[in-house]
């Protein structure tokens, strides 16, 4: 009698911790919907109203909205879940949300860097990359990724569901890989490679746009655009570095505590996102076809090549 009365003892406060994860998980995913719905919905109405997929950039800043709202539109599920600590929904609707999550970070950090190689484009090299950077070159970019994420999805999908079986955890569904000993998919390790490669190739971004601004522009330029251009990389950088990285890290290394609320965490990039469609886009609100940095850079590579002529 006594050995039961100290293991309810026990595990008290490890169900009340529990109860208490849950409790703001809830919350973060019930605040992130409430916020990133609006938030992304406006956005994309606008690069499709305003902008009219007439640039590079705002095809890639559209199909980053349509990931974010993919996201967004998943996570009444996950409230629900963690505010009852039940799912009812069987196993392929549980499916189908972890891929939509997960495919929102994978797609994020692929088209959050596109929209930075962009944008190096624009500034360091705006005369040579003009064939490059069409809507067309944009589009089947955009097309490759999905393909791609989704032909990844179909063998992930099928451990997944097999996985919540062998464990018999139909309603456990988000939880069931902290009870169940998993190994690590091939595509935890493809996400983790994906994120940190993109990572790189932001950094490389960043230091070659920065260097091109100091040395290149002109001050009236460098006034008016430079921060704007700069806080494009920043905001690219803190995305990989607070949200993506760090959920990729514990999925690999299989830090079941780490999970949730590393999720929670990357859950936030959504809202966040349309920060970038308004720092990219000079005249937000406006149809605008090309930003004053590229003009001006343009101008000075052009007033360049005609004093060495």
């Amino acid at each position: 009698m006594n050995n039961t009365n100290d293991t309810l003892e026990d595990s008290a406060p490890e169900l009340s911790c529990v109860s208490a994860v849950y409790t703001v998980s809830a919350a973060v995913y019930g605040c992130v919907m409430v916020l990133g719905l609006p938030l992304n919905a406006v956005s994309l109405w606008i690069l499709l109203r305003r902008h009219g997929l007439k640039s590079s950039s705002t095809v890639f800043m559209s199909h980053l909205a349509l990931s974010d709202l993919l996201l967004v539109l998943s996570l009444p599920t996950r409230v629900y879940f963690y505010t009852t600590g039940t799912w009812p929904l069987g196993i392929q609707a549980c499916t189908a949300t972890t891929m939509l999550f997960r495919n929102n970070i994978r797609s994020s950090a692929v088209f959050i860097t596109f929209i930075g190689l962009d944008r190096l484009l624009a500034v360091v090299y705006p005369l040579r990359t003009r064939h490059i950077r069409t809507t067309t070159n944009a589009w089947k970019a955009c097309v490759f990724i999905w393909v791609l994420i989704v032909a990844v999805n179909i063998p992930e999908a099928l451990y997944f569901i097999s996985q919540m079986k062998s464990c018999n955890a139909t309603d456990k569904c988000f939880e069931f890989t902290q009870e169940c000993d998993l190994n690590v998919q091939i595509a935890g390790y493809v996400q983790f490679g994906l994120v940190f490669a993109m990572l790189g190739v932001n950094v490389v971004s960043t230091t070659m746009v920065s260097w091109t601004l100091h040395r290149h522009l002109s001050d009236a330029a460098m006034v008016n655009n430079k921060m704007n251009v700069m806080l494009i990389f920043t905001i690219n950088l803190l995305m990989f570095i607070v949200f993506f990285l760090p959920s990729s890290i514990v999925l690999i290394l299989k830090i079941k505590q780490a999970i949730m609320p590393m999720f929670c965490l990357a859950s936030i990039n959504c809202c966040l996102d349309p920060l970038l469609y308004y720092f990219s886009l000079d005249a937000f609100w406006k149809t605008k076809e090309r930003s004053d940095i590229e003009v001006s850079l343009a101008r000075s590579h052009e007033s360049r090549l005609g004093r060495t002529q």
